[in-house]
């Protein structure tokens, strides 16, 4: 027995888009989809650029969260910014599967095009930079591959040019009472965050007795679920370019996977990871 097909009209569905935005208006569908320039013929070429190009995407987004999150700290609403803490936190987890997909390229695959990559590298990536400078990973010596670009530079330095998310955030904590040694939220920093013995007590102090400081507690977690995040990102790019390359050096002149490694130790917010030891 037949049936008739589904015709959306009939519940309503607009049909007709003369005149009137469709979906792929809306989200710039042409424009996303033609963006996908492959220099060579090999068939993995395609996932290599549409892995990093959304993973880009999503470093937009998260770009976003950060500075929401940095803002509404600053002006108190920290509750606010718990749920774009959050939400970086899920982002991360989607860059993290993101190199799921880029595993099923073997480095057979990889050889086919790599030379068509010239210099060009993820080390490169402004925005990753920017979300780094964001939190408070701030090292000078970075900004150098974009000095070609006075644009992304002028966004690098204005950055440099403003509080850390940590340092809003213990910003916050002398606000509610804590003390903060002020000398470390004083002014912007354009150096690495050193960890502080004086906040690693400052944050026991709110681990000690969460229920009297459990917005500092909460606030607190948040920033670990996004190391967390942060730090398993990171993991897997190391394991996935290791599958990859080996032990080659990185297309951008990098040492590879021992400058990779070497970026593994680098901690966020350490004192709340050294609190644990302490607690």
């Amino acid at each position: 027995m037949s049936q008739c097909p589904f015709n959306p009209a009939e519940d309503g569905a607009q049909m007709q888009f003369d005149g009137r935005m469709s979906y792929g208006d809306y989200l710039s569908i042409d424009r996303i989809l033609t963006a996908q320039n492959c220099l060579t013929q090999a068939h993995d070429e395609m996932l290599f650029i549409i892995q990093h190009q959304t993973s880009e995407l999503w470093m937009k987004l998260a770009l976003h969260e950060l500075d929401a999150a940095r803002t509404a700290i600053e002006a108190g609403h920290v509750r606010e910014a718990f749920k774009m803490l959050a939400r970086i936190s899920r982002i991360f987890e989607q860059l993290n599967t993101a190199w799921d997909v880029l595993r099923t390229m073997t480095p057979a695959d990889y050889t086919t095009f790599r030379e068509g990559l010239g210099e060009s590298s993820g080390f490169q990536s402004w925005q990753y930079r920017m979300i780094e400078f964001s939190v408070g990973n701030r090292n000078l010596a970075m900004v150098k591959p974009h000095a070609h670009r006075p644009d992304i530079l002028e966004k690098l330095e204005a950055e440099l040019a403003r509080p850390s998310l940590y340092q809003a955030a213990l910003g916050h904590l002398l606000r509610k009472g804590l003390p903060v040694p002020e000398d470390v939220i004083a002014s912007p920093s354009r150096s690495p965050w050193a960890s502080d013995e004086r906040v690693r007590e400052v944050w026991q102090t709110v681990y000690r007795d969460t229920s009297t400081h459990w917005e500092a507690y909460e606030l607190a977690e948040k920033l670990v679920d996004f190391e967390d995040y942060f730090r398993r990102w990171r993991f897997n790019h190391v394991t996935t370019v290791e599958r990859v390359i080996g032990f080659k050096r990185g297309t951008g002149g990098t040492s590879g996977v021992a400058y990779l490694r070497r970026m593994l130790e680098v901690r966020l917010f350490p004192e709340l990871w050294d609190v644990r030891t302490t607690l």
